[in-house]
């Protein structure tokens, strides 16, 4: 292993080690630099609301490894959904909002109960959900209303400060990325588009 792959897996060792004793790391996705934690300790999630000056009312999104990892903590995955996400795999990031999630932080879940779920193939996030063996929550690095930073240069002090970890990789990064699109997909195989 080089040095490089050293370091990008211990960054992404040490970033799993926090979020289990409950903290909160801010990290690279495959859309822009998230603040995330444990998606199923909902302490740590109403401490990211707190730390972004969210309303609690507004879900975020999850983080995921695999297709089968998002099933296990859905309720009612269409098999629709796999087709979704193999389509998706390789090219633009594609959210799924399910109609209702579960084993997760209830404080992540909308109103109604659904939860909007990611696959993600950014090395980076990946290997951060694979270390954890369980999803992550991914919401922006700012607070609430400002630009989503696509950039490490672009987050806030505030956040940093924050955060129990910062993670090292892709830091000097100059490429941005595209927001996902977001779909909502119905029990009954029902899609509906919410952002292309």
């Amino acid at each position: 292993m080089s040095e490089s792959e050293n370091k990008f897996a211990d960054d992404a060792r040490r970033a799993a080690e926090v979020m289990r004793r409950g903290g909160v790391v801010v990290y690279p996705t495959d859309t822009v630099w998230g603040i995330g934690c444990d998606a199923t300790n909902d302490a740590a999630v109403r401490r990211i609301y707190e730390i972004k000056q969210r309303s609690d009312h507004k879900a975020m999104i999850v983080l995921a490894s695999s297709p089968q990892e998002v099933e296990r903590y859905t309720d009612g995955m269409p098999d629709i959904a796999f087709d979704l996400m193999d389509a998706a795999e390789g090219g633009r990031p594609l959210t799924i909002v399910y109609d209702k999630g579960r084993l997760l932080a209830p404080s992540l879940l909308g109103a109604d109960g659904s939860v909007g779920i990611r696959v993600t193939s950014e090395p980076f996030s990946h290997s951060l959900c694979r270390a954890m063996r369980r999803p992550i929550v991914s919401t922006s690095a700012n607070i609430s209303g400002q630009p989503a930073p696509a950039l490490f240069s672009e987050i806030p002090q505030e956040i940093l400060d924050a955060a129990d970890y910062v993670v090292e990789c892709r830091r000097g990064e100059t490429q941005r990325h595209r927001p996902s699109a977001v779909i909502r997909l119905t029990n009954d195989g029902v899609v509906s588009v919410i952002r292309k």
